[in-house]
């Protein structure tokens, strides 16, 4: 069941390009659940590309006809080409799951040209199980930023791992994408400063699109 003002926004889009007009696809669109494992939170994530060009206007609905994103761009011409939007991050005690069931979500969008654009992403409730770290360990440290490597036990289960490495106090980040069977990530020499805090976060991202991160912070050795 859909919600008045996304069959009044589906009527105006019909209206404006005619009863026989299709819409086209968006370039990607997903949904997915992202828990924190250190802090014990879960937020819920949207996204969505459009093919190359801007978006003017973009709505999501749930599966129990609710529309949970309603977001336009009325002062660009050229809109937003690539949205990744987030909830708040409550405590996993179910609240986002009831805020946002499983099943189909249906994305519906007006690019800044005026042609429509339409996707589908499922989601599910079902978390992944963290990585096992072998090292470094899960304590702050002071390491070697030469050949600094991060480690875990691989799961083919999983689709992959994302892995970031972030200098919070300069705003710099480094990320890596890898397949099920990796188990490791070194972090380019270039990267790392002398006597510097960082924040390690590896996830665990299952085939449903849900991520499980676990977080470490570690600082490099001073100079010698």
């Amino acid at each position: 069941m859909f919600t008045a003002r996304a069959l009044a926004t589906a009527a105006l889009i019909t209206g404006l390009h005619g009863a026989g007009w299709a819409a086209g696809r968006f370039e990607k669109v997903a949904v997915y659940l992202e828990q924190n494992i250190q802090d014990n939170d879960l937020e819920m994530k949207f996204e969505a590309v459009a093919p190359s060009v801007g978006l003017r206007a973009l709505q999501v609905t749930s599966p129990d006809g609710r529309v949970v994103v309603d977001f336009t761009t009325p002062g660009s011409k050229l809109g937003i080409q690539h949205l990744v939007l987030e909830s708040p991050e409550p405590k996993n005690d179910g609240t986002i799951q009831a805020e946002f069931p499983e099943g189909i979500y249906r994305f519906t969008g007006t690019t800044a040209k005026g042609d429509g654009l339409e996707g589908e992403a499922l989601l599910t409730h079902r978390l992944p199980t963290p990585v096992s770290l072998v090292g470094p360990r899960p304590d702050p440290q002071s390491l070697s930023k030469a050949g600094f490597q991060i480690r875990w036990k691989p799961d083919m289960k999983l689709a992959g791992y994302l892995v970031i490495v972030e200098d919070e106090a300069a705003g710099r980040e480094i990320s890596a994408n890898l397949p099920p069977s990796a188990s490791s990530f070194t972090v380019p020499d270039s990267f790392l400063m002398p006597a510097t805090e960082y924040r390690i976060a590896v996830a665990a991202t299952s085939k449903d699109g849900n991520r499980s991160i676990i977080e470490i912070p570690f600082k490099t050795a001073p100079r010698r």
